[in-house]
């Protein structure tokens, strides 16, 4: 089996049975802020074009480049499709001139021409991806592989089962915009922040230990920010809480744990894997790669500055009125709203920047009211949630008829926030579902889990504690951990108050949990 890196999550997969590229991402994302780093947009894509499946694993825009999957993928190609709760991923494939489909069954092995076999494991929480995320398993020849990307099962046996791993490919750096914009003072952002990455590696070793292939490859990120607004955000300047490190301080925080078998793949690298060895060779050495990142960094800027300014071209839209358009799309959600509605609890307010040309600032409040239902402009009342950003993204996203602001505003990582309190997922999860097929599918998720009882329990410590985490059904066996009257879910890094079961991260998810009662101590004699 061979592997060749093609960039960030994305990745070529050749057999003697049939090739599968899998999350061909090469231009930018999210508003222009988000580049594959190293920069992948100089392979040969004519020829790592024609393959014979293509596997998408989610809608993410670093994972999902309409633009490069046009132009490039050969619409011969077999799409491996993971089963998920709505048809975007398909009906967007199929609007690229993607014809041929193998529609999978999620955790069911698939034999394919030749002997290749594939399995799809789809995640279909509202909170993985934007609506689903999934890894793939490949077997040929006795070679298996898992390409986890940055999907985070609740566990990894489905895959163990089937056979050992030789290849274990998976994501170890950040992917998200916190803490970097939240409103803190610089101390707090770097606590948190180092915090974040610290349960990042946690976690990636966690997945590691459980799975325990053969070879490690540390993939799906860091993406790379080249817009002078967003410059900051790379992890060159020494600061212990960026989360976004890349493959070489993987490959040394993974030798602190006694990791010793990870391999880094570089755009270009190819990888040659038996039942016993991996040889792998590479277009540059990686450790000079990575010493002089900062240089291939500001290259890189400079190369793709054009790029930037003509995407920044598009996003004005003086003729949509932003209050009026807000209020069409989003209070009939609303109204529809139980579950998302409730979980908020209260109003989120957007603050909109514009700047006119003799450098002015003005700012437009608005306030998406989730009790009242209503879509307003803000009235001088407390909110718990606020968001800064400039007020084209907002024009482009009701332009554009954005049904995801996760997967487009809040990943670009150009705005601001704060909060009062906890985090809380539903405020995210609601503007991800910004059409009626996905708040429908997202109220009924959160119906059935509200509904569900989850009657296992399990020992931690001095606790009893429901075996499954109530945030996304984590097994805590695995990821739980117990400090004194606090146990951590390592999965996603929640924490609950076992006394009272109260969860310290978010609003809602209560964990049920008892100490155990010590017994007396006998009388002495």
């Amino acid at each position: 089996m061979r592997l060749t890196g093609t960039g960030h999550a994305s990745m070529r997969i050749d057999t003697a049975a049939g090739s599968i590229l899998c999350d061909p991402w090469v231009n930018p994302a999210y508003f222009a802020s988000w580049f594959p780093f190293p920069d992948n947009s100089q392979l040969d894509w004519e020829s790592l074009g024609r393959t014979d499946y293509l596997y998408v694993s989610h809608l993410h825009r670093d994972h999902f480049d309409a633009a490069h999957l046009k132009r490039f993928i050969s619409k011969k190609a077999t799409v491996l499709l993971p089963e998920y709760p709505t048809s975007e991923l398909e009906d967007e494939l199929r609007e690229l001139g993607f014809t041929s489909f193998i529609k999978t069954k999620t955790n069911e092995v698939v034999e394919l021409d030749g002997g290749l076999k594939v399995m799809i494991q789809a995640l279909t929480s509202p909170t993985d991806g934007p609506i689903g995320d999934s890894s793939l398993w490949v077997e040929h020849d006795g070679i298996r592989l898992l390409n986890q990307n940055d999907a985070r099962p609740t566990d990894l046996g489905t895959f163990a089962e089937l056979g050992h791993v030789h290849a274990h490919l998976l994501q170890f750096s950040g992917a998200i915009w916190y803490p970097m914009v939240y409103e803190l003072p610089t101390a707090a952002k770097t606590a948190f922040g180092k915090q974040k990455r610290d349960r990042q590696f946690d976690r990636t070793w966690r997945y590691i230990d459980d799975l325990k292939a053969s070879h490690v490859f540390p993939i799906a990120g860091p993406p790379c920010f080249l817009d002078d607004e967003l410059w900051q955000f790379n992890d060159v300047f020494g600061d212990e809480g960026n989360i976004f490190p890349d493959q070489s301080v993987f490959m040394a925080e993974y030798a602190k744990v006694g990791g010793t078998n990870g391999v880094v793949l570089l755009p270009g690298s190819v990888a040659e894997l038996t039942t016993d060895s991996c040889e792998t060779s590479h277009p540059v050495p990686v450790d000079d790669f990575f010493a002089n990142k900062l240089a291939h960094l500001e290259e890189m800027r400079e190369r793709k500055r054009p790029i930037i300014a003509a995407e920044r071209a598009g996003w004005r839209h003086p003729e949509v009125d932003v209050l009026k358009e807000m209020k069409r799309r989003i209070e009939p959600l609303l109204e529809e709203s139980l579950y998302l509605a409730k979980g908020v609890g209260g109003p989120v307010r957007f603050d909109l920047v514009s700047t006119d040309d003799a450098g002015a600032e003005s700012v437009e409040s608005i306030v998406v009211d989730f009790p009242g239902k209503q879509v307003r402009p803000y009235a001088d009342e407390k909110v718990r949630y606020r968001f800064r950003t400039e007020r084209v993204l907002v024009e482009h996203l009701l332009f554009t008829g954005e049904v995801d602001w996760v997967n487009s505003l809040f990943l670009s990582c150009r705005f601001s926030a704060a909060r009062i309190g906890q985090y809380n997922e539903f405020v995210y999860a609601f503007f991800k579902c910004l059409s009626e097929e996905r708040l429908q599918y997202a109220e009924g998720w959160y119906d059935e889990h509200e509904r569900s009882s989850d009657a296992e329990d399990i020992k931690l410590g001095d606790w009893t504690v429901q075996r499954r985490c109530p945030h996304l059904k984590a097994d805590l066996t695995r990821f739980g951990i117990v400090e004194g009257d606090q146990l951590t879910c390592q999965l996603h890094g929640w924490r609950f108050d076992l006394a009272s079961g109260r969860c310290l991260t978010s609003v809602g998810h209560k964990i049920r949990a008892h100490k155990e009662q010590q017994p007396e101590a006998e009388p002495a004699g």
